[in-house]
């Protein structure tokens, strides 16, 4: 009984744990500067999104029959 109220309270606990409010910079310190060209710097949000090519998407094709491998001029066997 006591251990399964324990387990209860860590896990209302753990859910508390989530992010409330939007991000911002510490006190004293700033978003970082504009980059080229733009007028106006990125707001967290935008700095936290990840370009196409940071987090490629992964491709979930198949092999449905093997293939001869290509010859590998660096598959050497060991000196």
């Amino acid at each position: 009984m006591m251990r399964n109220l324990l387990l209860l309270a860590s896990a209302a606990l753990l859910a508390g744990c989530g992010a409330a409010a939007p991000l911002t910079p510490p006190a004293g310190a700033s978003l970082p500067v504009a980059p080229h060209g733009a007028t106006t710097p990125p707001n967290a949000d935008e700095l936290l999104r990840r370009d196409a090519l940071a987090a490629p998407e992964r491709s979930v094709e198949l092999r449905r029959r093997s293939e001869e491998r290509e010859d590998d001029p660096f598959d050497l066997p060991p000196e």
